[in-house]
């Protein structure tokens, strides 16, 4: 349960009400479940009507995007959750991974993406900037970009850069608050958070594992 109280759907008026219904609706769509906690974090916006609104403008972009492959985007935000250590978004994203056509196999071989055959060489590379994306200060290298480059158009690259940012955004939101896992992938196999090593390139010998949370046990 989060640290604070959001608006509850008895206390919300018409355009809340909505808002939470089409939310409800979104992601029943993604993730094939409608888990009773599932829309926590937007409770916790509406406590400010503005910033709300706001935010729900930036998830309706994103959802609108269309330049990368969904798979990619997928897998990006997934590894940005699993840095951020955020159990609701990990929670939510390996399930929405999972209907994409990721296997359990996959999603337990983020930690060590780098060194397995289960990615192509774009999945790895799109991880690669997740990974350097979420780190605190942001690791990009020269040589890490102009490899983005190589394989992506510099419209694609704005896309990938802000579903990877917007993951980081919801994590931390959800983390400070104290938002958990809502039970998208509950009884199943979630992606396990894991802990960037210190000042390295972006990949390699990333993924140590950190012990699983319950969303990464589902």
């Amino acid at each position: 349960m989060a640290r604070i109280s959001g608006v509850p759907g008895r206390e919300a008026g018409p355009f809340l009400k909505l808002a939470y219904h089409f939310t409800r609706r979104q992601l029943a769509r993604l993730a094939g479940r409608a888990p009773e906690r599932m829309i926590e974090p937007l409770e916790l916006f509406a406590l400010v009507p503005g910033l709300m609104r706001g935010y729900g403008g930036l998830e309706q972009a994103a959802a609108r995007l269309r330049g990368v492959p969904e798979r990619l985007k997928i897998l990006a935000e997934l590894k940005a959750a699993t840095l951020t250590h955020c159990e609701y978004c990990i929670d939510l994203g390996s399930q929405i991974a999972r209907r994409a056509g990721l296997s359990d196999a996959q999603l337990l071989a983020l930690p060590t993406y780098r060194q397995s055959a289960l990615y192509t060489d774009d999945e790895k590379l799109v991880l690669d900037y997740a990974v350097a994306m979420s780190r605190t200060p942001v690791e990009v290298t020269d040589a890490l970009f102009a490899e983005l480059r190589r394989r992506f158009a510099d419209a694609q690259l704005v896309e990938l850069t802000f579903v990877i940012a917007l993951e980081n955004l919801r994590g931390r939101f959800n983390l400070a608050l104290g938002v958990g896992a809502a039970g998208f992938s509950e009884g199943m196999v979630c992606a396990v958070p894991a802990t960037p090593p210190p000042a390295s390139r972006a990949g390699e010998g990333e993924g140590a594992a950190a012990s699983p949370s319950p969303a990464a046990r589902g």
